[in-house]
């Protein structure tokens, strides 16, 4: 027979859970790799954590980002990339804004500067996040940081960088249960 205090547990964690949303700060949207990595295996665990996820690269509609592409190189190109531009920052803003944290990929020579954008939007915000660097390569000014001194003084400052991908939902439980 199953005890009351599990079912309120059980209950508790997933309401809980279910309201906690999860803000993907990464340049793995911009090639084919990229979102193997990002749908294959980041949002699952971030989803089998129990957590919501809020993905920027789905916060635009296709339909826009394509008819801009499919324009021919030119003056009207740019400028429907320049107001496309404002529509992508703007939703991605609200995104964050409506996120419960942050988690952001710092993978590459230098932590991708959107990426480092979403990173100090959020902690302006105080928002909890969680960096990911699984990159061998040296990316700082000094060894005493992983990555740019900045980007990491604001995520340690309200969050962690982990460098095993497997860890991460443990380490969204750590941060927000």
């Amino acid at each position: 027979m199953i005890s009351k205090g599990f079912l309120y547990f059980t209950f508790f964690y997933y309401v809980m859970s279910k309201d906690i949303k999860i803000y993907i700060a990464s340049p793995l949207g911009f090639s084919e790799i990229g979102k193997k990595f990002l749908y294959g295996k980041i949002i699952p665990i971030i989803e089998c954590a129990g957590y919501q996820v809020i993905d920027p690269w789905k916060l635009t509609p296709d339909n826009l980002i394509k008819s801009v592409l499919d324009l021919p190189l030119g003056e009207e190109r740019k400028n429907k990339f320049v107001e496309l531009d404002k529509i992508i920052g703007k939703n991605n803003e609200q995104g964050i804004r409506k996120s419960t944290g942050l988690f952001a990929v710092l993978d590459g020579v230098d932590v991708d500067s959107g990426v480092a954008s979403e990173i100090g939007f959020a902690a302006a915000l105080e928002k909890p996040i969680l960096g990911y660097r699984n990159d061998f390569r040296l990316a700082s000014e000094n060894e005493g940081a992983i990555v740019n001194i900045q980007v990491e003084y604001f995520i340690k400052n309200n969050g962690r960088i982990i460098t095993k991908i497997d860890d991460l939902g443990k380490e969204l439980k750590l941060m927000f249960e």
